[in-house]
């Protein structure tokens, strides 16, 4: 059996509940990607004194466009958005605030509930939520995507060792993997977090350190079950070496059992970093987060928009990656049962 087929694609998207799932997810994740085009408080685009500047892209003084100071420029301040209208225009995103600008001229004591500037309200630094959703969810989403590909190729290596070559190697590798994962995985995660500096990478590195135990014992099943088969048995009497059989005779199968599971180490991915960001031991401020959200929202109960809008995000995206998951396994069941 090959790699993901056209016939696997085809009852893949039989299932419209997984097969909108998956493009539901893609255009979050491309919005999100577009954050700073979306949600920004510098503008895309400057038309001032007949030459083009783009602020999205690079920082300018105040006195570029006329003002006082050589720091750079506020653009939602009002006496420089005049300065810019006397000799030119500008054009700001479709949401006028980054995730850690803070807004001053709210009607209220931040937070301050939806209205038609701030659809989603702010929260209790006056930061609008809409923007630092978008920019939670590019981070979860890329620290998912990165910490999933890393962990895969460790588990695959680490299971395809312990699954081919079987006997000593296969047991010392397992009594390892259980002590590993007897661990207690949560509060490592908080020593370390708490040790060390919290960056993305740093964060990354450390969940990176047991995320990949879950890929293993699915990895190491389809060696296991295929290490066996005439064919692998006619190519070691050819002589042909343990690696080529490893990455050219077995890996398209275990491919299939990995691809499987993918969606759901994405999930765990993007659960543990907003389980530490909740616990205000992930990205550092003001990093934008969805565990952030929920902390926030911990602690405004009277501001009930903050908990909800980290609640449905995540909910949401969590979801899609379920349904996507599970389409994917039983397309590629389906498919084996067929065959």
């Amino acid at each position: 059996m090959g790699f993901f087929t056209t016939r696997h694609y085809t009852a893949f998207k039989k299932n419209k509940k997984a097969f909108y799932s998956l493009w539901i997810f893609l255009g979050i994740f491309l919005v999100s990607l577009s954050a700073e085009f979306i949600a920004n408080d510098k503008p895309l685009y400057i038309r001032y004194d007949n030459k083009n500047y783009f602020p999205i892209f690079k920082n300018y003084p105040e006195t570029t466009f006329g003002g006082d100071f050589e720091s750079d420029a506020n653009y939602n301040d009002p006496y420089l958005q005049d300065l810019i209208r006397q000799k030119g225009f500008f054009i700001m995103p479709l949401i006028p605030y980054s995730y850690d600008t803070i807004i001053y001229n709210l009607p209220s004591p931040a937070p301050t509930p939806p209205t038609l500037s701030n659809w989603l309200g702010t929260d209790d630094l006056g930061r609008d939520i809409v923007a630092r959703l978008l920019y939670g969810l590019q981070t979860s989403i890329l620290f998912a995507i990165i910490l999933t590909f890393f962990s895969s190729i460790i588990g695959f290596l680490v299971g395809a060792i312990c699954g081919y070559f079987g006997g000593k190697v296969d047991l010392f590798g397992q009594r390892l993997i259980e002590i590993w994962s007897g661990m207690p995985i949560l509060f490592i995660l908080i020593i370390f977090a708490s040790l060390l500096q919290p960056t993305f990478w740093t964060i990354l590195l450390i969940v990176l350190l047991f995320s990949w135990i879950a890929l293993v014992p699915f990895i190491r099943a389809e060696f296991l079950k295929v290490r066996n088969l005439e064919y692998i048995k006619a190519a070691k009497m050819l002589g042909v070496g343990h690696w080529r059989i490893i990455f050219y005779h077995i890996l398209p199968n275990a491919l299939i059992a990995m691809l499987t599971y993918l969606p759901f180490i994405l999930c765990g991915s993007i659960t543990t970093l907003a389980s530490l960001d909740f616990l205000g031991l992930g990205l550092p401020p003001p990093s934008a987060s969805l565990g952030e959200i929920l902390s926030q929202g911990k602690n405004n109960l009277n501001a009930p928009w903050l908990g909800l809008s980290g609640f449905f995000t995540l909910s949401i995206l969590l979801c899609l990656l379920v349904f996507i998951g599970e389409g994917l396994r039983d397309a590629l069941r389906s498919e084996n049962d067929n065959s």
